[in-house]
């Protein structure tokens, strides 16, 4: 990646990698304080993964991205191999809570919130292998929408759980 683009792309790349640790140091903090509780119910401890691993995706993508002096397409299938983990943990995760998600919340909501925030890494990571530094523009949605969905799993375990 050249140099100046990496520069540009460093404050970002760093705030959203320290944001997304400090986000799965809360969960495992929701996770343990509610773990009996969680335990209790067959679908929980999917979606505790799902929030984790939307939030390690950050970390990983981050991490990858700041990673002096690597190819723009070495970094392409980093990004590229890290959505389609989370992307296939989650399908799975999904299948696995179809029948809980449709009686109590919205099945379009819940394969919205389960299956949109990976895409963004592994479109990034198909625009670096073909050497389009556009890549970097789809780390943004794909960093929002993990944060949106991890927090949305924080809250359902720490909140909604309770009542």
């Amino acid at each position: 990646m050249p140099i100046e683009l990496a520069q540009r792309w460093n404050t970002f790349l760093t705030a959203e990698l320290g944001a997304a640790a400090a986000l799965c140091g809360l969960l495992f903090v929701a996770v343990s304080i509610n773990l009996k509780r969680i335990l209790e119910f067959a679908h929980l401890p999917g979606r505790a993964a799902e929030s984790l691993l939307d939030l390690i995706g950050v970390v990983f993508v981050a991490t990858f991205a700041l990673i002096p002096g690597q190819s723009i397409r070495a970094l392409g299938i980093e990004i590229a191999l890290t959505g389609l983990f989370v992307w296939a943990a989650h399908t799975r995760s999904f299948i696995r809570s179809r029948e809980y998600d449709r009686q109590y919340i919205g099945f379009t909501v819940r394969f919205l919130v389960n299956q949109l925030p990976p895409l963004p890494f592994v479109i990034s990571g198909i625009l670096f292998i073909s050497g389009r530094l556009a890549g970097l523009y789809w780390i943004v949605p794909g960093v929002l929408l993990s944060f949106a969905s991890g927090l949305f799993g924080a809250w359902v375990l720490l909140i909604e759980i309770q009542r």
